[in-house]
């Protein structure tokens, strides 16, 4: 059986160049693991093993006869289950969705496909993106401690891809949704900027606030899928004209010159202690590299965070309204009550929190005259006990406040570092940077200007290579061992 425990995308690439293993070779490999390992994880919701086995051998045979499309060429690749993918079921992880084939591919699993990647199947999601998980499904389980969270709604695709049960993986992210389970299964996760990466034929949680992006083992294994995803798209109102991104740009960025801000706002407030001490650490790890660190406020903060609130709150609501009113009782409880919650905000709220948020990203713009970048934790705590996580907000938070403030809702606390960004639209990508005593992982995030999603992966990558953990399966989960 082949080993594909330490493998990446750059790796699987370069080893199917020099002839050491196949596309099939690969295919198969992971299509075993899946079926002896999901059981317990719980990632996928199909797969789609006959349509990725034929794919392989087509990459195999194109390979051997000098017909390369790219790095990503024979690569398998997973996505969550609201990607639109053309004659095989996509669920949202919700039962009013659950028997739904569509007829069309969405934009990024075109281009994916065109880039000559294998699709191994769709991944399990918190139903329809909105942070509550459907009985119909079950959660996905962190493989780091099957007890514990594995976070926001993209936690399939983080699962899979810690795992070693696909190469990466697809996610959304609304408030965190990339990130928040990127960072609880110790892989990469990144958001890329707000029309860089198209989003049709992608079940919308919030119009103006979900975006796209590539969940990997390694930044540049992000790079290279983020390259095949990005460009503009008309077929989605939000795509930006002329957007591109190439990986190759990474080399262009010169780490030790970058200005980092810390907002010690998202350190002193509303994390846990442990979390902080290993988030600050990898921050001085920075300055070795000679980026210059630089206290910064992330100005309105609060305020982010409650035009947030509303707007998904409004525009999620107004995406479900018919299905409200002909199957409300087939929604998850939970996810019905926020839906019936989203009916009663006032239209003129939904407009005060838009023009909030303009403020906002013109402030956050003034800020980047100073910064180039801002770093901060990825989430305020490590993955929870299940029940204690984004995927069952009903209780209280987990969040060690060193003030002694009562805590806030567990939606907004858990978004709280995350969220922000989605408001803005700035790139942010979260990155491995320690490990709790619970030998839980921790991630850093890394945020910047608009369209400078180079920039902020270049950073990334760099920490990556000083922090120097090596690449591996979770060991503690006993499926696993």
């Amino acid at each position: 059986m082949l080993d594909v425990s330490r493998l990446t995308i750059i790796e699987a690439a370069g080893a199917f160049r020099a002839g050491r293993i196949s596309p099939l070779d690969l295919t198969r490999a992971y299509l075993e693991r899946v079926e002896r390992l999901d059981r317990a994880l719980n990632s996928y919701v199909t797969v789609t093993a006959e349509a990725a086995l034929a794919a392989a051998r087509q990459a195999t045979d194109e390979l051997a006869a000098g017909h390369d499309r790219g790095p990503l060429h024979g690569i398998p690749l997973a996505y969550k289950d609201l990607f639109a993918t053309a004659g095989i079921r996509t669920t949202a992880g919700a039962r009013i969705l659950a028997d739904r084939v569509p007829t069309r591919d969405a934009t990024v699993v075109r281009r994916l496909a065109e880039a000559g990647a294998i699709m191994l199947g769709k991944l399990n999601m918190l139903e329809f993106a909105y942070g509550v998980i459907h009985p119909d499904f079950g959660p996905a389980r962190n493989p780091w401690n099957l007890d514990h969270s594995a976070g926001g709604s993209s936690s399939g695709s983080a699962v899979a891809t810690a795992a070693g049960l696909c190469l990466g993986a697809l996610g959304t992210d609304t408030g965190g949704s990339i990130r928040q389970p990127a960072a609880w299964c110790g892989i990469v996760g990144h958001k890329p900027t707000y029309g860089l990466v198209s989003r049709a034929g992608v079940d919308p949680l919030s119009w103006t606030l979900d975006h796209v992006g590539p969940m990997t083992r390694t930044v540049d294994d992000a790079a290279v899928v983020l390259e095949a995803i990005a460009g503009y798209d008309p077929e989605d109102p939000g795509s930006a004209p002329g957007a591109a991104f190439r990986a190759a740009d990474l080399d262009t960025v010169h780490p030790g010159r970058l200005r980092v801000g810390v907002p010690r706002e998202l350190l002193d407030r509303g994390i846990d202690r442990e979390v902080r001490g290993i988030v600050e650490a990898a921050i001085q790890r920075l300055g070795g590299l000679g980026m210059a660190l630089e206290e910064v406020e992330i100005p309105g903060l609060d305020d982010m965070l409650a035009a947030e609130m509303v707007i998904i709150s409004a525009e999620a609501t107004a995406f479900h309204l018919p299905w409200m009113r002909t199957r409300a009782e087939d929604y998850a409880p939970l996810t019905r009550d926020r839906l019936e919650a989203g009916a009663a905000i006032p239209a003129v709220h939904y407009l005060e929190a838009q023009r909030v948020r303009r403020e906002l990203i013109d402030a956050m713009a003034r800020l980047h005259e100073r910064v180039d970048l801002l770093v901060t934790p990825a989430t305020p705590i490590a993955a929870p006990d299940m029940g204690g996580g984004i995927d069952d907000v009903d209780g209280k938070p987990v969040i060690d406040d060193p003030d002694g403030d009562e805590p806030a809702d567990r939606l907004r606390g858990a978004i709280r570092c995350t969220g922000p960004f989605n408001v803005t639209g700035a790139p942010a990508i979260t990155v491995p940077c320690g490990w709790t005593t619970d030998r839980l992982p921790i991630g850093l995030q890394f945020t910047g200007r608009p369209f400078e999603d180079h920039v902020v992966l270049a950073a990334a990558r760099a920490f990556e290579a000083i922090h120097g953990a090596a690449l591996d399966l979770p060991t503690s989960a006993p499926p696993l061992s």
